[in-house]
């Protein structure tokens, strides 16, 4: 093997752990809150539900069958706190109305819905998207809504790349892989990915070096010229 093969080998590992790790994250995110909120949220509800079916003892007895109740309720609430996901999912019309710094995270969390839907080409650009998007979030917090550098990042993450993959969806699964005008809207989709993830990393440099009048200035709002082809 040469070196070229092992830096190969080496960049394709370091790929996939960050797929994992996003995987993971994605995974945890998707229930919704930490375990430890979801066993205090459970010890509230089963406190409430004990403490409801002594009051209602007080005046009318339970019996055997009110305790059988009480008892399958504990476990119904149990096991829905636990393991229901709490968390509702993010609509893409709600993109546009989410503060700027939870942005990023809003906007990963609703590519994660649309992941399942892409090829996997562009599913692999998604999860390096997610990846800028976990950098850029805290990047953001000292932004305030009303600059033009963080009204280029809304429009960019908040606006234009939903627009591409609502574009995309539009297209009948069985065209989707014929070209047109020289490419598939497969090979568009990819294209237009590539250029958002570069967009978002440029982005996310001059914002960490302070260079605000550089993003504010350089008037490189991204036009999709996939969006009419797809």
């Amino acid at each position: 093997m040469t070196d070229v093969d092992r830096q190969i080998a080496r960049a394709g590992e370091l790929l996939d752990r960050t797929r994992a790790e996003r995987r993971s994250r994605t995974a945890r995110r998707r229930q919704g809150m930490s375990l430890a909120r979801r066993l205090a949220l459970v010890g509230w509800a089963d406190a409430i539900i004990v403490l409801a079916a002594i009051a209602i003892g007080w005046f009318v007895p339970l019996g055997m069958g009110g305790a059988l109740l009480v008892g399958l309720l504990l476990i119904l609430v149990t096991a829905f706190l636990l393991f229901a996901t709490l968390t509702p999912p993010v609509r893409v019309e709600q993109l546009a109305q989410v503060p700027l710094k939870a942005l990023p995270a809003k906007t990963e969390q609703w590519l994660d819905t649309q992941r399942k839907l892409l090829p996997a080409p562009a599913q692999t650009l998604v999860d390096g998207i997610g990846v800028r998007l976990e950098t850029l979030s805290p990047q953001l917090a000292g932004l305030d809504e009303s600059e033009p550098a963080a009204i280029e990042v809304r429009k960019l993450i908040g606006e234009q790349l939903p627009e591409l993959l609502k574009g995309y969806a539009k297209v009948p699964p069985p065209l989707r892989g014929v070209a047109r005008n020289g490419k598939s809207p497969d090979a568009q989709l990819a294209d237009a990915l590539r250029l958002i993830d570069s967009e978002i990393g440029e982005m996310s440099a001059q914002i960490a070096q302070g260079d605000l009048d550089s993003l504010e200035t350089r008037g490189r709002f991204l036009e999709i010229k996939y969006r009419d082809e797809v």
